[in-house]
């Protein structure tokens, strides 16, 4: 058997962080917009109300209590027992199986919409691509978004910088899933590199304003960092401080997000 790459070994390390952070990803990172499921609909061709829908990668149920509130019959799938754990507290009345994106654990033919929140990057689409047209219906819609920060926001970029050189990543990876400023598949071809899926593109903007302390649990929620640990990334976060409370004296930011959502239909 070959041994895992080391780049796929740090790729699994990534994705196993989360669950020993999921209070802290549940209580501070930011929500969606109700204008990204109007998106949703709209590409999709049909209401969400009512519909059999499976939020794959549920993590904590940011998404998923939304696609609830909204009218889906929705099912979480999520791999991660910490972050299952979460979701069954915050969300007990909804039902959740573990999983993943690559091997879901639902009947052929039996949803009509799959959504990723956030999770699409965690799969591996040669992999995750022939599942959800598996568990699809014909004409099922498969979408997947992911909150950006929105990097024309001077203040958002210059924070974006900062932890990139913090992080060690260079212009490469500043384009790649490495990044937290940039770091999700946000075309066709890098969602569906075997290009059986086609998918169409919407950005929806929004933002919400929070105290710096959520804004600093925020970025420390993200797996780059999750990695490193509290000891090795206390000083970047304590120089972090400084900088927003230089920039907001009152305490208080204004998160910029653009909404990256792909929608493909299953033919």
């Amino acid at each position: 058997m070959t041994p895992p790459s080391p780049e796929a070994g740090r790729h699994a390390e990534r994705a196993h962080s989360f669950n020993a952070a999921a209070a802290q990803y549940s209580a501070n990172r930011p929500s969606y917009p109700p204008a990204l499921f109007d998106a949703v609909e709209e590409l999709a061709g049909r209401s969400l109300d009512g519909a059999r829908t499976a939020d794959v990668g549920a993590g904590t149920g940011i998404s998923t209590g939304l696609l609830h509130t909204r009218g889906a019959n929705v099912l979480a799938v999520e791999p991660g027992p910490g972050m299952a754990a979460e979701f069954r507290r915050v969300h007990p009345g909804i039902p959740i199986v573990r999983g993943s994106g690559d091997a879901l654990p639902l009947a052929t033919a039996s949803m009509d919409v799959l959504t990723y929140a956030q999770s699409w990057h965690w799969t591996e689409p040669r992999r995750s691509v022939p599942e959800a047209i598996r568990v699809l219906r014909p004409g099922g819609a498969l979408a997947l978004w992911w909150n950006t920060q929105a990097l024309d926001v001077p203040w958002i970029e210059a924070a974006a910088r900062r932890a990139e050189l913090f992080l060690g990543l260079d212009e490469k990876d500043i384009k790649t899933e490495k990044s937290p400023a940039s770091d999700r598949p946000v075309d066709s071809l890098a969602a569906d590199p075997t290009g059986t899926l086609s998918f169409e593109h919407r950005q929806v903007r929004w933002s919400r304003s929070v105290p710096v302390d959520t804004r600093l649990a925020n970025i420390g929620s993200h797996s780059q960092f999750l990695v490193l640990g509290e000891e090795a990334t206390a000083a970047f976060f304590a120089e972090e401080r400084d900088h927003l409370l230089q920039a907001f004296p009152e305490g208080s930011v204004e998160e910029t997000y653009v909404v990256e959502l792909l929608v493909a239909i299953r033919s």
